[in-house]
């Protein structure tokens, strides 16, 4: 009898203990089928899916949002069984693989590359290969895109410059004027030593001023003024920059384009004007030219020799513009993924013009309306590589077998 009891409290106690077990709570994330409305998930291991947001326990990242619920476990069970698994990938360097399955350093699992995904081909930037990804996987991952379009674009360029005190140009500017005066009074002379002299030392002086900087314009004008050029020496009403832009950016800049000036000695002040000279001649030394504007000042707050920071706004005009999120740089290449219709990238390479405002401007390679990667372009760029590895491997072993046969 007392067997009897003790047998009926065991079985009692086995009953109540998977009684708990089965109404025991599940940790905050599970292997199991996703739910039906938005999820989280695991871009580096889909199994890990949750309801909330969180860590995926493996590689500590955070879980992404999908709005999509995966599809139910049978039908993906029957498609793993009917895809053959080639090999296994490192998840983070597609080039190292493993013919079995695996962990990285950080104990994340390879991903298993299948029969059907080798069959790319190798794209026409050398090492990438057009592939395609499910709208699910770009969320998963934070593909974003834009669209081409011609846009007008603007840069600004930066300089240091000064507050002029020229006592060069202010001579040679006096003396051209004598010149003038001198070439007006003999111009009926009865000595035609004389004539040819000052038209001589008037040619002379207007070459001194061209090579100060001043264009045939300025010069004409400087010649009809009357008054000493003294803002050239000490700022009165309006008052001379000098800014030194280097050769590379000099082509960009011309007479008319407006000017923001700022002068650490006069804080939270603007100072605007246009650029009236660009010098022809580049220093040698600094491999700089000097850019000219005159800057009302009526209040007479510039000293001669004030340092001052100068930026030119340059308008390049109506342009092809791609986003330079959008560009990868190889160094040798420059590299943008464009998406086509049904969710393939193609890898395409491009020739870039200046870059202005957020964008290049796209001078081969883009057409107007196409749509291309902006933003997880290593992502892409990564599973390019790996995809046009594949084409490779896959070709190798009929090569392989060519010339066996050959032979």
């Amino acid at each position: 009898m007392a067997k009897r009891i003790l047998l009926a409290l065991f079985v009692a106690a086995l009953a109540a203990g998977a009684w708990a077990l089965a109404t025991k709570p599940h940790p905050w994330w599970s292997t199991a089928a996703a739910p039906k409305a938005g999820f989280y998930q695991c871009a580096m291991h889909p199994q890990i899916v949750s309801d909330k947001p969180g860590i995926c326990p493996i590689c500590q990242m955070k879980l992404d949002y999908v709005e999509e619920a995966p599809a139910k476990p049978a039908p993906e069970a029957a498609t793993a069984r009917e895809r053959r698994i080639v090999t296994y990938r490192h998840p983070m360097r597609p080039d190292v693989t493993s013919p079995v399955p695996a962990k990285d350093e950080m104990g994340m699992d390879y991903i298993p590359v299948y029969e059907d995904e080798m069959a790319g081909e190798a794209g026409t930037v050398p090492g990438h290969a057009p592939f395609t990804l499910t709208p699910e996987r770009q969320q998963l991952i934070g593909v974003t895109t834009a669209a081409l379009a011609v846009r007008p674009l603007a840069l600004d360029i930066h300089a240091v410059g000064r507050v002029a005190y020229d006592p060069a140009l202010y001579q040679a500017i006096l003396e051209y004027r004598e010149a003038l005066k001198t070439r007006a009074t003999t111009k009926d002379s009865a000595w035609p030593e004389a004539r040819r002299s000052s038209d001589a030392i008037a040619r002379s002086a207007a070459l001194r001023l061209r090579q100060q900087g001043l264009s045939d314009a300025q010069i004409e004008a400087a010649g009809r003024e009357r008054g000493e050029p003294t803002n050239l020496l000490l700022p009165d009403t309006a008052a001379w920059i000098y800014a030194q832009v280097y050769e590379y950016e000099a082509p960009l800049v011309a007479p008319g384009q407006p000017v923001e000036i700022t002068v650490p000695s006069v804080p939270g002040r603007i100072y605007r004007a246009n650029v009236a000279a660009v010098d022809p001649i580049l220093n040698p030394t600094t491999r700089t030219v000097r850019v000219r504007m005159l800057v009302p000042t009526p209040d007479r707050s510039l000293r001669p020799e004030a340092f001052v920071k100068v930026t030119i706004h340059v308008p390049i005009g109506e342009r092809l513009a791609v986003p330079r999120d959008a560009v990868l740089d190889t160094g040798a290449t420059q590299i943008v993924f464009v998406v086509k219709d049904g969710g393939t990238f193609e890898p395409r390479a491009v020739t870039l013009g200046r870059a202005a405002e957020g964008y290049y401007e796209a001078l081969d390679g883009l057409s107007a309306g196409e749509t291309v990667v902006t933003s997880a372009n290593f992502l892409i760029d990564s599973e390019s590589r790996f995809r046009s590895a594949l084409a490779a491997f896959k070709k190798a072993p009929a090569a392989r077998g060519h010339e066996d046969h050959a032979q």
